[in-house]
């Protein structure tokens, strides 16, 4: 194969944006086709993947859930929902015990109907919203359903107003959102207070490296590895070249229906494909397609 194929998973500092930390991976690499999942804010920290080369291709279709753990400050309401933002209004708190607040916290889990912040990357009228916002407008941002699979309440400190939680959620959740709605229902305000994402796309904390400086010396991952829980077909030396030219490959009919990582005789990746009626199999990413 031609050129880094695979993935990195990066633990984002706070303070660059996501495109900074691709455009030092692209110098490092030696290579353009580089890119990211899951846009993180400058200040949120933790898991950003990046693929590399034609891993890019991929990305549509990892998994788009997302786990979180953060800070929520009560008695705060700021301009973009975090401590970043102005102050507009500061009130006291309820003193409320543990099982008091988580079941404030109920009435956020499951599938829910949530309002974008200003500063989000939401397109209004062809433009992002933070540009917008930045500008000093305000917009009637409609709300959009999303799922919080999991919101699991892990420290109250009632002195000081901060509860800390960690979140599994859909695509599309802001955290932001959630801490100013917590603080609309408890009717004190709310903000982000800190964030850090701990799984994305199929990749956990564990896995990831920081942004280096210099060159970059760590192994790429696989590319199959985030698309670990999908069937796989085993290419034969023939079928391959098959593969290569956009044939299709013969599919076992009980094959389970969605993408099919297909792998040649060494394990390696050679692409993705999708069902196209029972017993074979279509291909949708080609890696070193010929022609």
């Amino acid at each position: 194969m031609e050129g880094p194929l695979g993935f990195v998973v990066i633990d984002k500092p706070a303070g660059l944006t996501s495109h900074a930390c691709v455009s030092r991976l692209r110098r490092q690499l030696g290579t353009r086709r580089v890119g990211h999942g899951g846009t993180l804010d400058p200040a949120v920290t933790g898991v950003l993947p990046i693929a590399v080369g034609q891993a890019t291709r991929l990305l549509p279709y990892l998994a788009g859930e997302k786990t979180y753990r953060g800070s929520i400050q009560l008695g705060r309401r700021t301009t973009t929902d975090d401590l970043e933002g102005e102050l507009l209004e500061g009130q006291p708190w309820p003193q409320l015990s543990i099982p008091e607040l988580d079941v404030q916290l109920e009435s956020f889990r499951g599938a829910i109907d949530q309002r974008p912040p200003q500063v989000s990357a939401v397109h209004v009228d062809g433009e992002r919203a933070h540009a917008r916002a930045r500008r000093g407008e305000w917009m009637d941002l409609p709300p959009r359903p999303v799922t919080i699979h999991r919101l699991e309440l892990l420290r109250w400190d009632s002195a000081c107003g901060v509860l800390e939680l960690e979140v599994h959620c859909s695509a599309g959740t802001y955290i932001r959102s959630l801490a100013r709605d917590l603080g609309e229902r408890l009717g004190c305000g709310g903000c982000l207070a800190s964030l850090r994402r701990v799984q994305a796309m199929g990749f956990r904390i564990e896995q990831a490296v920081p942004l280096a400086d210099g060159e970059w010396t760590a192994e790429l991952i696989p590319p199959q590895q985030p698309l670990a829980d999908r069937p796989q077909r085993i290419a034969s030396e023939s079928e391959v070249e098959d593969w290569r030219c956009g044939r299709r490959l013969s599919l076992q009919p009980e094959m389970s229906a969605g993408p099919v990582v297909v792998l040649d005789g060494e394990g390696r990746m050679i692409g993705l494909g999708l069902h196209e009626e029972p017993g074979s199999l279509r291909p949708k990413v080609v890696f070193d397609a010929r022609g």
